[in-house]
């Protein structure tokens, strides 16, 4: 992982990119494709917070926080919605940078709490965010585990 990394807004210029990233095909089942999460961020919203990861001037992922402090369900208030890093680009360290990225929003919108959901399958995400600290909270939405993690 280099120092170049950052974040930017989903534009005309990247969304075609943007759609044409992929995972790893056995993670397919157990994450949304970045054109579902787009058409998903336009449906919600200013609750959505789309961006795109850049590694330079290369694309390596996409990360979709939700912001709804107002949501009935106190899972969807604060939380990371989507994370997809692309199948070439896993394990170094691009996702962590992306979850980062969404508690440092978070912080800035003064939430002290950001939740995630993952589907429990062999090629799901659950170890990663056991990894970066987030906990089971025992609830389970449409069968995806709800972990959350409390900011410092």
């Amino acid at each position: 992982m280099t120092s170049l990394l950052r974040l930017e807004m989903v534009t005309p210029e990247n969304v075609d990119a943007a759609c044409q990233l992929t995972v790893h095909p056995e993670q397919e089942g157990v994450v949304a494709p970045v054109v579902q999460s787009l058409a998903d961020a336009y449906a919600y919203g200013e609750s959505a917070w789309p961006r795109l990861i850049f590694d330079g001037d290369q694309l390596v992922g996409f990360v979709m926080g939700g912001f709804d402090p107002d949501s009935p369900l106190d899972a969807f208030r604060c939380g990371i919605w989507r994370l997809n890093i692309a199948a070439d680009q896993q394990g170094r360290g691009y996702g962590r940078f992306a979850v980062e990225a969404v508690c440092a929003e978070a912080r800035r919108r003064k939430q002290q709490r950001v939740t995630v959901m993952w589907v429990q399958h062999e090629n799901g995400p659950e170890d990663f965010y056991l990894r970066l600290g987030f906990r089971p909270t025992g609830e389970k939405i449409q069968e995806q585990v709800v972990g959350d993690l409390m900011l410092a």
